[in-house]
């Protein structure tokens, strides 16, 4: 086996661990609580404790009442439409651990920890809405706002745009709201000749455009302003590009099926292709003809109609010839599945469904509270476990696991902490139970590491050559345990919905932590200790010993072993001077056989009966002499 050359510094990487995962996490979590503290006015303040979820804090219950304005009957596949839209609403506005699900043919019931404020039960029980709008632009999700100074710029005009923005009238400071408005008023000045004239591009619009962050979650919330006489600007559902958008020139109500398919193919064939089908009813079907013939000419993106589902854009196809008949099919780079969920989203836009709030209600946590002692008290009892079982098996050494097991409970605590300030994230009960199995998982790596350095041992290496040569063969079985442990929780986690993520993303994150401390904590603590006598030497209460590890004693000379004093094949002279009676014991003793006749290895109880024969041999031997 190579041995690895490269110089060890224990005690830098110790430091380094304890300042960048502990010290540093937890001076920014300190800072933020005294700064943006958590409070009745600012429930998204950061806090010293994890923010708890649903099932632990309580919270508020929101039933939506599904309401069709033509009467029509609310279909299942709506209603999971619907779901999915207040779901996105939900966790773009940062909440995390929401439940939602449907309760009867008609009702969806919402359920999120703590108090919720009076615009988040707008947010979540307002109409989605399909619309049809031409497209005018496009860009990248990110923002171009350009400073206001340029490093051309005069010395007076510099010190004009600084006066300029000192006064707040600079646009690249402006908020969404006041472009918006702004944007209204210069409509009005606007006369354009059809809904795709780039006239309506004002300068408020093109601010607006400009600044739009698409890569923030906040701006895919959808539900926002969503006016059918004035231009939109706005993102792709997905975040892949922001669109400046014509008025609008057919609503979703006038969609009367989406279906998703094969698209048909020359001479009726069927193609291998999937796509969506349209069908518009007769007020749709003029809208779509008149809407189509002015785009199909046009050079793109302008050729392009986006359908836009509660404030976003779903889909942005281009218009190839015009339609006539109502009847439309949308085709692409589409899967089976994403033809499916196109044609779901188009079919719930086109009903006229809004929602009525049917009742809000506080949740206890009264049950959620019994259940989190029982699961501390269950993880204490684990833990306890652990550290008495270690305490048992390396005795002194098992001091390191109890160690690394409190380092990593200290970097899980400060990662979840933040983890609840910045992005929101709720530990549930499943959560929980994540981290007590993660205690189990995190010793296993120590169990691991420790048996490789004794085994090292038994085949008579010193300890600081077996803490290397231990940590390159226990280093290689960690990763593997740790990687399947890893690939375990992401597939758990992007596999299943609700509390079994919570447990996903604790198992993996514990998963990670474990990892880095073995690697960063563990092993060069273990370096440091291979240089105190206590364990170097192998006293009876290291967990090291040459007893307990069944190895022949080493022969440090001057007369001196480590561990046990081996016992003479004869007594010495009696009047041999203490070193010379110690030489003798070490010249005398017959190494321990450890191969069986037969090749294979000698037990602990065959080679103990084997060291009492050559004992027996040599005293023989000695007496004939």
């Amino acid at each position: 086996m190579a041995t690895d050359t490269r110089r060890s510094r224990p005690v830098r990487t110790i430091v380094l661990l304890t300042i960048l995962t502990i010290l540093l996490p937890f001076g920014a979590l300190l800072a933020g609580w005294q700064l943006d503290g958590k409070s009745s006015d600012n429930p998204d303040g950061a806090s010293l404790a994890p923010g708890l979820a649903l099932d632990l804090q309580g919270g508020t219950q929101i039933i939506l009442q599904a309401v069709t304005s033509d009467g029509s009957e609310v279909t299942p596949e709506a209603m999971q439409e619907a779901i999915g839209v207040i779901r996105q609403r939900v966790d773009a506005n940062g909440v995390t651990e929401a439940e939602i699900a449907s309760q009867g043919s008609n009702q969806i019931v919402v359920e999120i920890p703590g108090v919720v404020d009076d615009e988040t039960i707008a947010l979540i029980s307002k109409a989605a809405q399909m619309k049809f709008r031409p497209v005018l632009t496009y860009g990248a999700p990110q923002p171009t706002v350009q400073p206001s100074a340029s490093p051309e710029a005069s010395g007076d005009d510099a010190e004009a745009k600084g006066d300029e923005s000192a006064d707040g009238k600079d646009e690249g400071l402006q908020s969404r709201e006041e472009l918006e408005k702004k944007a209204a008023e210069e409509a009005k000045d606007v006369d354009p000749t059809d809904p795709s004239d780039l006239a309506q591009i004002t300068p408020a619009v093109q601010q607006l455009f400009d600044q739009l962050d698409c890569t923030d979650p906040k701006n895919l919330q959808g539900g926002g302003g969503d006016h059918p006489d004035r231009v939109l600007v706005t993102c792709d559902q997905t975040g892949a590009a922001k669109y400046i958008l014509g008025p609008v020139e057919v609503d979703g109500t006038d969609l009367t099926t989406a279906t998703s398919g094969l698209v048909p193919g020359a001479n009726g064939t069927v193609s291998n292709e999937w796509g969506v089908t349209l069908d518009f009813d007769s007020e749709g079907t003029t809208k779509f003809r008149e809407t189509t013939e002015r785009l199909t000419p046009l050079e793109p993106p302008r050729n392009q109609f986006a359908i836009v589902l509660d404030g976003l854009i779903v889909s942005a196809p281009s218009s190839n010839v015009p339609i006539t008949n109502g009847q439309a099919v949308i085709s692409g780079s589409f899967t089976r599945d994403s033809a499916a969920t196109l044609a779901n989203q188009l079919s719930f836009g086109s009903l006229p469904l809004t929602f009525d709030v049917n009742g809000q209600n506080q949740i206890s946590a009264t049950l959620g509270a019994e259940q989190l002692q029982r699961g501390l008290f269950a993880g204490l009892i684990g833990l306890a476990l652990v550290v008495v079982y270690s305490l048992f098996q390396y005795r002194s050494l098992g001091m390191l696991t109890v160690m690394s097991l409190v380092v990593a409970g200290a970097m899980t605590y400060v990662v979840i902490a933040l983890l609840s300030w910045g992005i929101g994230y709720r530990l549930s009960l499943p959560g929980i139970a994540g981290l007590i199995v993660a205690i189990g998982f995190t010793a296993d790596s120590f169990i691991v590491y420790f048996e490789r350095i004794r085994d090292e041992l038994r085949d008579g290496r010193s300890l600081r050559l077996a803490v290397q040569r231990g940590w390159l063969r226990a280093r290689r079985t960690i990763y593997a345990a740790k990687a399947v442990n890893l690939l375990s929780a992401v597939i758990l986690y992007f596999m299943t919905v609700g509390g079994v993520r919570g447990f996903a993303f604790t198992l993996g994150l514990t998963t990670i932590i474990d990892v880095m401390v073995v690697i960063w904590f563990t092993h060069p603590v273990m370096e440091l200790l291979a240089k105190v006598p206590f364990f170097r030497d192998g006293h009876k209460a290291s967990g090291l010993s040459p007893d307990r590890l069944d190895v022949e004693p080493r022969y440090r000379g001057a007369g001196r072993f480590s561990g046990s004093k081996p016992v003479a094949a004869g007594p010495p002279e009696a009047g041999a001077p203490e070193r010379e009676r110690e030489l003798v014991s070490a010249q005398s003793v017959a190494p321990a056989p450890r191969v069986a006749e037969d090749g294979r290895r000698m037990t602990i109880a065959e080679r103990r009966a084997a060291e009492r024969k050559a004992a027996a041999d040599a005293a023989q031997n000695e007496e004939k002499h």
